[in-house]
């Protein structure tokens, strides 16, 4: 969490309403040259939005967490969780007598008032037990209170808040008063909140922190813990969970945190990862939260209103089941300008009315939307509970694009202009639907804009972005959607080998006509690529590439050529082959956050001795790289990795093995290789 202001600059800031400051116009923009092609795949499906996605935090130190105007502000912008009692504040705070010990509390900010804002704004809490100075009982007493003596029916609880910040790692942010600070005794501790507070109420869902794969503390090991922080938590309390919860500030410039969004499908793929290794039996029973997110550059400006409407979506579409900004008051920051406006470097999304200790710079009155704000009602116009996200993307990496379809057959479009500086015009091309010639609805939040402009203008196939701007399009089908099969239920995958898979689904329901077959789709990119089709509720794919990662859907098709929705997607990855002439142990070792220690192992499983060999592999993704190696000589072009011998080991004997090490890097999620070629033949792994 971002720690609030003191008490007296914070009073300060919720007491006094400034004028708001004159807006200063943005540089004119340019058009960009080229047009960006985006693509929009409505085969390809990916999750579906839930009853929970838009969120934010509340905090006790905010006087104003209760009032009316705040609510009915959280209300319009389309709510749907709010996170309570704040940050790290939730490891000091005592829900019964309402105190924080070291830490401010506002009037007007004890739970009950948090849930008649939550009721007003019509929203569900996310409360977080306090781990650091409170007690499994205290916890199970505040259940008690919320659910069985006021029926608030308050389902979603956190163990802790960013408990790995406790010292065990070297920093020491969040209050832990216990002697044993460490990942195992974290864990220990959740079981006993668990069972205390579901012996109150068995309907709960407890969960416990995590932290963010690619992000400090990831992959190191501290103390005497059998593993990393994820590790050591699911393995010892993955069964008693029902979700996890992770923290994400991207950090750097505007355009750095923009640019990283692009970290999330990996992070939610190795988040599942660790899941199903260390949680136990049914594992894929775990949700997955993102509860605080911001950016440290252009906090209350365009940059953080585009880093919202493109986290929230890139985490909704991976099935994250919340999404929460980090927060709605917080205080004023480092006052500077952001693409021609004045950021107050405040966490909030609404102002505090707050000025700087000399007086010389103050925010717009209390409550005052900032781009933010701005930014979370252009997703509530985007994605609605229950449309299903679809696959969309671009070939401009600063323009982003996401989509979903509705219900009743409307597809909507998010489109994202990361550029400061140039307006871009587009081309959209889309697959699996045929926009009918009604002009689509447009919604846009401009740079500087102190609201979102709604028309009815243009076509489907082509836009203009302005410069630093978000564009919301909702299209109309070209014909009528009655009568098509439901989708496929979730697919499953097993027989899982190096080069083939068996994908197995719930029937469709048929609609106006009896089903004719079922089409798997393998998504490659915003592109579908069918694999094959069936009668049954079953394929083999076959010719698969060993160490890749797949999402496929399947569409149901009736006899009269009507196609279902794509069903919910399903991503597996092959892997090495399980006998081969050569295998490869890939080691990892001495993690510190942003790099490692490697190590291979290359074994000659012929009968006669290798007299030179090359061994290959690429890195599954483009920020992950070897710095340095020894033992043989290191090449990467791109993310392809090429090692070499050096003359001592040269030849590997039949039943040998060569030794080799590199110091590996990584700036985001760092999804291990899982297929190795030695002179052209793919490995086993061991």
């Amino acid at each position: 969490m971002r720690t609030p202001k003191t008490r007296a600059a914070l009073l300060a800031g919720l007491l006094l309403a400034a004028s708001a400051l004159a807006v200063v116009n943005p540089p004119t923009a340019s058009a960009a040259a080229d047009p960006v092609t985006v693509t929009v795949n409505t085969r390809a499906g990916l999750a579906t939005v839930p009853g929970t996605a838009l969120g934010v935090n509340h905090a006790i130190w905010d006087s104003n967490l209760g009032t009316a105007e705040t609510s009915d502000l959280l209300r319009d912008a389309g709510v749907q969780m709010m996170r309570y009692p704040g940050g790290s504040y939730a490891d000091i705070y005592h829900w019964k007598d309402h105190t924080a010990p070291g830490g401010y509390v506002a009037p007007g900010t004890d739970f009950d008032t948090f849930m008649a804002a939550v009721h007003r704004v019509g929203a569900q809490p996310m409360i977080i037990a306090n781990y650091g100075t409170g007690t499994p009982a205290e916890a199970a007493d505040w259940v008690r209170y919320a659910n069985v003596t006021k029926d608030y029916d308050a389902r979603y609880w956190t163990i802790g808040n960013e408990n790995y910040g406790n010292g065990h790692y070297g920093s020491a942010w969040e209050a832990d008063d216990h002697p044993d600070k460490s990942a195992t005794q974290y864990a220990r501790l959740v079981v006993e909140y668990a069972d205390a507070m579901k012996a109150v109420d068995p309907s709960i869902k407890v969960g416990a922190v995590l932290t963010m794969p690619g992000n400090w503390p990831d992959g190191i090991t501290a103390g005497s813990d059998p593993g990393p922080w994820n590790q050591t938590v699911l393995s010892i309390a993955g069964p008693k969970i029902d979700f996890v919860d992770v923290h994400w500030y991207p950090g750097g410039t505007a355009a750095e945190s923009l640019a990283r969004v692009n970290h999330l499908p990996d992070a939610t793929y190795l988040l599942r990862q660790q899941l199903a290794r260390y949680a136990g039996a049914n594992a894929d029973r775990i949700g997955i939260s993102f509860t605080e997110l911001n950016v440290d550059a252009g906090r209350n400006t365009q940059p953080a209103a585009l880093f919202l409407a493109d986290v929230y979506s890139a985490l909704l579409e991976n099935g994250v089941f919340t999404a929460h900004w980090w927060n709605v008051h917080n205080g004023m920051g480092t006052v500077t300008q952001v693409a021609g406006q004045t950021d107050y470097g405040d966490f909030g999304m609404l102002s505090s009315g707050a000025c700087t200790e000399d007086g010389s710079v103050c925010q717009p009155s209390l409550n005052t939307p900032f781009a933010p704000y701005h930014g979370l009602s252009m997703m509530k116009l985007f994605a609605k509970s229950g449309d299903q996200f679809v696959r969309a993307g671009t070939d401009e990496p600063l323009v982003t694009a996401h989509a979903v379809r509705r219900s009743n057959g409307d597809l909507a479009v998010l489109l994202v202009n990361k550029d400061p500086d140039n307006d871009h015009s587009v081309t959209i091309d889309y697959a699996g639907f045929t926009p009918s010639t009604v002009a689509p609805t447009v919604s846009t939040l401009t740079n500087g804009a102190t609201g979102i402009a709604t028309s009815q203008s243009g076509s489907a196939t082509s836009r203009t972005l302005p410069a630093y701007s978000l564009t919301t399009l909702v299209l109309r089908p070209a014909g009528a959607s009655a009568g098509r099969p439901t989708a496929p239920g979730q697919p499953t995958a097993s027989g899982v080998t190096d080069r083939a898979a068996t994908i197995s689904w719930p029937a469709a329901t048929p609609g106006g006509s009896p089903i004719a077959k079922y089409e798997v789709h393998r998504q490659n990119g915003a592109v579908s690529e069918q694999l094959g089709e069936t009668t049954s509720t079953s394929f083999t794919v076959d010719n698969l590439v060993p160490g890749s990662r797949y999402t496929v859907n399947v569409l149901a098709r009736d006899t009269a050529g009507r196609v279902s929705w794509a069903s919910p997607p399903l991503t597996f990855a092959t892997g090495s082959p399980a006998t081969s002439a050569c295998t490869v142990r890939f080691t990892t070792s001495n993690d510190w956050g942003n790099g490692y220690i490697g190590g291979v192992d290359i074994i000659n499983n012929g009968t006669k001795p290798l007299n030179g060999w090359t061994l290959t592999w690429t890195w599954p993704t483009g920020w992950q790289q070897v710095s340095s190696g020894w033992s043989a000589t290191w090449e990467q072009v791109g993310a392809a990795v090429r090692v070499t011998p050096t003359t001592d080991n040269r030849q590997i004997v039949a039943g040998g093995t060569v030794n080799a090490g590199f110091v590996g890097a990584y700036s985001g999620p760092n999804v291990l290789p899982t297929a190795f070629t030695l002179n052209g033949t793919v490995c086993a792994t061991g």
